[in-house]
């Protein structure tokens, strides 16, 4: 018998973590499943393509049916089926989507492309089942970091994005050259909880005045060349010390200019999502300066910060309320820009 929830089967494969979650309107989560490759990946001090396809190939059909499992539905119950389109890897991206063709396909069940920027934005929606658009949303994670507004469930405004490194791409190469390993973010965090943050001055970048846009590899630059420094002229490095030093210089511009955005637009709303906003450091500073505004701050749980299927689930309910079903000419579009929907029509022709 057809359940009478609208559920969502939702597919998330857009980097190194195979994820499938089932949903009942769009906010309420029956089940979430996500199989990591931080394992597979830690050796090779980064997600290596290729590898990352092949462990979604595989994992792909099983973490689907765990997910129905736990769900305690099959496909005939499901109304939708969600998957993100982009951005990420190519080859990543190519195996969520083709498990949800062949599903939506075999059961004739309405498909929709998810820009995965939507998908972090959309994690607060589930646990704040409250908030509503629009608001003022800082996205931090390995990729992007961009402040933009969002006008409805389905629309955006940038206001800025990063011109170089991302903040959590910052922190993994940051690692590195201290000596951490892969993944850079929650290593870094941990480790700069044992050090000065005042110890060692790393030159905070602003760009020109007004701009709302990052820049993190000047930050990366100096973290590189004071380690240098400091091993030609035969003196120990306190890694506890420059991770500390490091995160305070990150933090402190992607506080000040996620204020900044909110003078300007008026805004008393502020989301953050993305993998970075698990960070330590980046939560309890921006809560301190939206309480001195008097801002309401909204802080997904750290399980719903980095990459599931849920937020996807969530985005695609929304986007299929909005535009309806994109279809099976829906493509893998890894260098989609933040704000983009995509839109298919029934004669293929993509739009954004």
């Amino acid at each position: 018998m057809k359940d009478n929830r609208f559920l969502t089967l939702a597919i998330e494969s857009s980097c190194d973590e195979t994820a499938a979650a089932v949903l009942s309107g769009g906010r309420d989560v029956l089940s979430d499943v996500v199989s990591s490759q931080i394992e597979i990946h830690e050796k090779y001090g980064g997600v290596v393509p290729e590898i990352a396809s092949r462990h979604h190939l595989t994992a792909v059909n099983s973490v689907i049916d765990e997910a129905l499992d736990k769900a305690g539905v099959t496909l005939d119950d499901i109304d939708l089926v969600g998957v993100t389109c982009g951005p990420g890897l190519v080859g990543s991206l190519v195996i969520g989507i083709a498990a949800a063709k062949a599903i939506a396909m075999a059961k004739n069940i309405p498909l929709v492309g998810v820009n995965h920027m939507y998908g972090h934005v959309s994690s607060n929606f589930i646990q704040y089942k409250e908030l509503e658009p629009p608001f003022l949303s800082l996205i931090v994670s390995g990729g992007h970091t961009s402040l933009v507004y969002m006008e409805s469930y389905t629309s955006c405004r940038v206001l800025g994005s990063t011109r170089d490194d991302a903040a959590g791409e910052a922190y993994d190469k940051v690692a590195r050259v201290i000596g951490l390993g892969y993944p850079g973010g929650p290593k870094i965090d941990r480790l700069a909880k044992e050090g000065d943050p005042e110890a060692i001055h790393f030159k905070r970048v602003y760009l020109e005045k007004g701009s709302f846009d990052f820049s993190f590899s000047g930050i990366k630059t100096g973290v590189l060349n004071y380690v240098n420094s400091q091993k030609q002229a035969g003196r120990d490095i306190n890694a506890a010390d420059v991770a500390a030093g490091f995160q305070e210089a990150v933090v402190e511009v992607l506080v000040n200019k996620a204020m900044d955005a909110a003078e300007m637009t008026g805004s008393d709303s502020i989301v953050i999502a993305g993998g970075v906003a698990a960070n330590d450091r980046l939560r309890k500073e921006l809560a301190s300066a939206c309480d001195k505004k008097n801002i309401k701050l909204y802080l997904p749980e750290k399980r719903l910060c980095t990459d599931n299927a849920s937020m996807i689930g969530c985005a695609a309910y929304y986007k299929y309320q909005a535009m309806g079903s994109d279809g099976l000419y829906l493509d893998a579009y890894p260098s989609l820009p933040v704000d983009a929907q995509i839109k298919i029509t029934g004669d293929g022709e993509t739009s954004w």
